[in-house]
């Protein structure tokens, strides 16, 4: 009886699209930003995100090694939470730093709540927002051989001006794959270019965080003020590769309006009255929490029904 297989009736939707092809695809559209990021901080960029993805590829594998499950690491989304974990870290943070990240992103977060298509949240995104509970001193420090001082939008938050322009480029401080937006833009443009992700999500993020901006930032609709905020922090990486993961977004495209819709305000929130300059990793986890809420008032009515019952 377990060789039995259980087939529904037809139509039966097949794709060519597969989650390795999908996978693989958000690699190569980190890339800009990953290369951008080893040129601008160095040796110790790269020796970050190494171990970042080595780590979480290995913990994949013997997890499911020991219990005795298919090896799923062919998929390639164990790398996608290396790359992008290895890119919202610091260049200055030690190397286990990035182990201890992975580790707790790949076992925690997604393997023991089932493997991929189960995690409730985002697992970098998770590892990231567990290593600044855990270690905030060590994460939040961006003081490296190229450069000192406050991040662009902690002097933005002091009242301090920056330069609009170094931050567009990436010739500032922060994380390693969050300062160049062209870099991130790059590659947003290319998944979007395969189809492997849409606007609904990101683009209802970038437009909602900048309406709460011009009501609540204090200035209006200045430009510079506008453009400093989107340029810095980690804003374009989330709202391109992490907002968007499959499987911790809504499915319904309404839910996904309303999800983006949602993130912007809560970063708006995080950024201009928290005590923190950013806010994008937060704000994405509670999204991510909020999800199945957000589905169940968005999702369209059967067919046939009125008000949820059978007409």
């Amino acid at each position: 009886m377990s060789e039995l297989k259980k087939v529904s009736s037809n139509p039966h939707i097949r794709s060519k699209v597969t989650t390795s092809s999908i996978m693989l695809a958000v690699v190569v559209a980190l890339l800009p930003a990953a290369g951008f990021g080893i040129y601008n901080f160095g040796l110790d960029a790269l020796i970050l995100i190494a171990v970042t993805v080595a780590t979480t590829v290995i913990t994949e594998y013997t997890y499911e090694k020991f219990m005795g499950k298919d090896i799923t690491i062919g998929d390639y989304s164990a790398v996608v939470t290396g790359l992008l974990l290895g890119l919202n870290l610091p260049s200055t943070a030690p190397w286990w730093i990035g182990a201890v990240g992975g580790v707790f992103a790949i076992l925690v977060v997604k393997m023991l709540f089932g493997g991929l298509g189960q995690n409730f949240m985002n697992p970098a995104l998770a590892g990231r927002c567990f290593l600044l509970i855990s270690f905030t001193s060590i994460m939040t420090n961006f003081d490296c051989d190229a450069y000192t001082g406050a991040t662009p939008l902690a002097a933005l938050k002091n009242g301090e001006s920056v330069n609009v322009l170094d931050m567009v480029i990436g010739r500032t401080s922060g994380t390693i794959g969050e300062t160049s937006m062209i870099a991130i833009v790059i590659g947003a443009c290319f998944l979007v270019l395969l189809g492997v992700i849409d606007l609904r999500i990101s683009g209802s993020y970038i437009l909602s965080f900048i309406v709460f901006l011009c009501l609540f930032g204090g200035h209006g609709m200045d430009a510079a003020y506008i453009s400093a905020h989107l340029a810095g922090g980690g804003l374009m990486l989330g709202a391109f590769f992490m907002a968007t993961d499959y499987v911790t977004r809504p499915i319904t495209k309404a839910g996904q309006y309303v999800f983006g819709i949602l993130l912007g305000c809560l970063t708006g929130i995080f950024r201009l009255f928290g005590p923190s300059a950013e806010g994008v990793s937060y704000a994405i986890i509670i999204g991510n929490l909020l999800t199945p809420l957000i589905e169940k008032a968005t999702l369209p009515k059967a067919f046939g029904t009125k008000g949820g019952k059978r007409a």
